[in-house]
């Protein structure tokens, strides 16, 4: 399970990358907006994740 999570971490922290980057070349505020919060909310995620690690072993 946890390893699931770690994954669809880094996943939606990799499509936010792409929105993001893909939105500033086309100059859509919205789809860079989009990508920033795809990343925090993958950041948050991840750095849940970690805190279960450390709290399990």
């Amino acid at each position: 399970m946890a390893g699931e999570q770690k994954s669809k971490a880094k996943m939606e922290q990799a499509k936010g990358k792409v929105k993001e980057a893909a939105g500033r070349a086309v100059g859509n505020e919205r789809l860079e907006a989009e990508g920033r919060a795809e990343q925090a909310k993958g950041d948050a995620r991840q750095s849940k994740e970690k805190a279960k690690d450390v709290f399990k072993h």
